[in-house]
C-alpha cells in the first residue's frame, strides 16, 4: 500500500459524495416541474434520480482474504459511483388544479415524486459524509507532515 493510498481513497469518496450532493439538490429544483422528459407524445414529470455508489477494485471479501492471507491490506480502492437512476418505484403526486395547462381530463396534475423532507435527510447524509472524509483526508496529511518531522 502505498503512502499516499489513504488519501486516494478518501478523494474519491469526496468526489462520490459531492456528485451525490449535485444529485440531491438538482432533485430540489426540479421539485415542481410538471414537464421533465417528452415520453410518447406526452410531457412526463420529473422523476427523482439516486446515486448508487461501489468499491472501486476488487470486492470485500477477496480484499479480506489477500489482507488475511498477506499480512497487509493492498489492493484498497476507494469507492465510485456505478450509476445515477431515475427512481421508478415511488408513483407520481396527483394534485387537484383543473386551471393548470399540464391538467388531465379530470383536472389532476401530476408533480414529480421529489419529497423535499426525503431529499434534506438525503442532503444531510451527504454533507455529514462529505464532512467525516475530509477529516479523514486533513489527519493524513498531519499524520504525513509529523512523519516527515521526525526525519528532522
Amino acid at each position: 500500500m502505498s503512502i499516499f493510498q489513504s488519501m486516494n481513497n478518501t478523494a474519491s469518496a469526496l468526489t462520490a459524495q459531492r456528485l451525490r450532493m449535485d444529485v440531491i439538490s438538482s432533485n430540489m429544483a426540479n421539485a415542481d416541474s410538471t414537464r421533465g422528459k417528452y415520453v410518447n407524445g406526452k410531457w412526463e414529470p420529473y422523476r427523482r434520480k439516486t446515486v448508487e455508489f461501489q468499491p472501486e477494485g476488487t470486492n470485500f471479501s477477496s480484499f479480506l482474504n489477500s489482507a488475511m492471507s498477506s499480512g497487509s491490506a493492498s489492493g484498497a480502492g476507494g469507492v465510485k459511483v456505478s450509476k445515477i437512476e431515475e427512481d421508478t418505484k415511488t408513483p407520481f403526486k396527483l394534485v387537484y388544479d383543473p386551471e393548470h395547462p399540464d391538467a388531465n381530463a379530470d383536472g389532476y396534475v401530476q408533480l414529480p415524486n421529489v419529497d423535499p423532507l426525503r431529499e434534506m435527510v438525503d442532503l444531510i447524509s451527504a454533507t455529514r459524509s462529505y464532512e467525516a472524509n475530509v477529516t479523514v483526508f486533513n489527519a493524513s496529511k498531519s499524520m504525513m507532515m509529523k512523519a516527515l518531522e521526525l526525519g528532522k
